[in-house]
């Protein structure tokens, strides 16, 4: 099938002009004259048989068929600029969609992506968070971690870390709580899944039929661990991802017993085949994770 010729130098000069609605404008973008780009305009119309643009005294107007025209030409446009920005020191790289829980990306992901980056320099990584409640498909991820029990329909997963889970609360409050039955007196934070704290509690050796005191639920572990080191009350969560905080005595964790509901699984959809930037990224990933040890 032979292709028309493409009018490179007359569509770059419509779509000038168009976002500025001026040839003159157009022509100092593109360091031309403005009768060049006047000139390229007409070619254009003429190649296509129509009228793009009504002159006015003022300025330019889009006609319908410059509007309908403009949108593909921007695209396009966007489509080669971005591909050319992914050649770096001779090198093409390739683009990897990671969505992942905001806990894991904070807590773990985010202090480690330098040596990724070092081994492996061609993967343009684009990182999303979320509050583990994603859609790989719609979103167009490549990967998602998220935490859980690894069992999602249509999707392959390879276990990570565990995240056991402790209470977590500002030094004022760690020093107040000599018992676990303690605990009770204090807002209790938690996420949406209710039974943690219940199943912490019968970890730790206390009735799951006691009640519970007042407590305030987050869709997100970062925002209610926030609330802790603010002394809202004291939080349910995995102190692996909280290490930077409990380093820094900013947050404490009053006792030893721990909970495991759920890891962290790196997953994929199984029609997705993994390209060459996934297996980079899931191979480094398990081996960082493996190191942990747990």
């Amino acid at each position: 099938m032979v292709r028309p010729h493409l009018p490179l130098n007359a569509l770059r000069a419509f779509e000038a002009s168009a976002r500025h609605l001026s040839f003159t404008r157009a022509a100092i973008e593109l360091c031309v004259t403005q009768a060049a780009v006047s000139h390229q305009v007409k070619s254009l119309e003429s190649h296509l048989n129509v009228t793009l643009f009504e002159r006015l005294p003022r300025g330019l107007m889009l006609t319908h068929e410059g509007e309908t025209l403009l949108p593909a030409l921007r695209e396009a446009f966007d489509r080669i600029a971005g591909t050319l920005e992914r050649f770096e020191g001779g090198q093409f790289r390739e683009v990897l969609r990671v969505g992942a829980v905001g806990t894991f990306a904070v807590g773990w992901l985010l202090a480690r992506l330098r040596d990724f980056h070092a081994r492996h320099s061609f993967v343009d990584l684009r990182l999303s968070t979320n509050n583990n409640r994603v859609d790989i498909a719609a979103e167009g991820l490549d990967y998602a971690i998220r935490f859980g029990s690894g069992a999602w329909h249509g999707v392959d997963a390879v276990r990570l870390l565990q995240a056991p889970l402790s209470p977590l609360c500002v030094p004022a409050i760690a020093e107040k709580l000599r018992t676990p039955a303690d605990l009770l007196r204090f807002t209790l934070l938690r996420s949406y899944r209710a039974d943690e704290w219940p199943r912490w509690f019968a970890a730790a050796g206390l009735s799951t039929n006691m009640p519970l005191t007042k407590s305030i639920v987050f869709d997100s572990s970062l925002a209610m661990m926030e609330a802790a080191q603010q002394g809202a009350g004291v939080a349910l969560a995995p102190p692996l991802m909280f290490s930077r905080h409990l380093q820094a005595d900013t947050v404490r964790q009053p006792f030893d017993t721990a909970v495991t509901l759920g890891s962290y699984w790196l997953t994929r959809l199984q029609s997705r085949a993994e390209t060459r930037a996934m297996v980079a990224f899931r191979d480094w990933l398990v081996d960082a994770a493996n190191a942990e040890g747990i």
